[in-house]
């Protein structure tokens, strides 16, 4: 019996002490010198995982910061010959030096680039219809009929200012089987040149109008 007791004692005494406020404290214990210099040895497999110096703390952070600056996943992928380069009033300068500059669009599909007047059906220089809408003939985009498989999305500039689509027209693309994604053109061009890039240019088209363009007027 006295045996028994006398093993009992170290459980009673180690429950006495983890009773006591300190331990029962969340502040974290002192780290010493011989607990780092046990854990640098590798005797605490979990300390080093735990503990770390300041100078540790910066190195992760400063790799960390290199690896996401790696992250451009498109750094290597060659830009899209017609890929716009500069939006002037009149025109576009696109990546494989073709220039357009008499105030005509420009139609950007299936890696090729046309010169786009998708008023001349019309017989005047206007592109909205008289509930200010902007709308152009079907046969505007009558070179989507002769492709397939057609681009999956087309991206619309419509000069300096974005404008809602007439319901006929969002219509007619619609059935063509193909999404349409309304900017003016600064901001389609960036958009167009990002996607194309990303997801090639089968995937990708784009229609734009020149920035200076003036209703009843054309390009300045």
């Amino acid at each position: 019996m006295v045996s028994t007791l006398r093993a009992r004692q170290p459980l009673n005494r180690l429950t006495t002490i983890l009773r006591q406020p300190a331990f029962q404290s969340r502040r974290p214990l002192p780290i010493t010198n011989s607990f780092r210099n046990a854990a640098s040895r590798g005797d605490f497999p979990c300390a080093t995982s735990q503990f770390h110096t300041t100078a540790s703390r910066r190195a992760e952070k400063e790799s960390s910061r290199a690896d996401l600056s790696a992250l451009d996943v498109l750094g290597n992928t060659p830009v899209p010959a017609t890929s716009v380069d500069v939006c002037t009033s009149n025109g576009f300068h696109l990546n494989s030096g073709a220039r357009v500059t008499d105030g005509s669009g420009v139609l950007l599909i299936s890696g090729e680039a046309f010169t786009w007047r998708p008023w001349i059906p019309r017989g005047e220089r206007r592109l909205l219809n008289k509930k200010g809408q902007w709308e152009v003939p079907n046969e505007a985009f009558g070179l989507f009929g002769l492709l397939w498989p057609r681009p999956d999305l087309l991206i619309l500039g419509l000069g300096p200012e974005i404008r809602p689509i007439s319901p006929e027209l969002r219509r007619h693309l619609s059935s063509l089987g193909v999404r349409v994604e309304i900017l003016d053109t600064r901001n389609a061009a960036a958009q167009y040149n990002l996607l194309a890039t990303e997801r090639g240019v089968e995937d990708v088209a784009a229609a734009l109008i020149p920035i200076g363009w003036r209703e009843g007027l054309g390009a300045a």
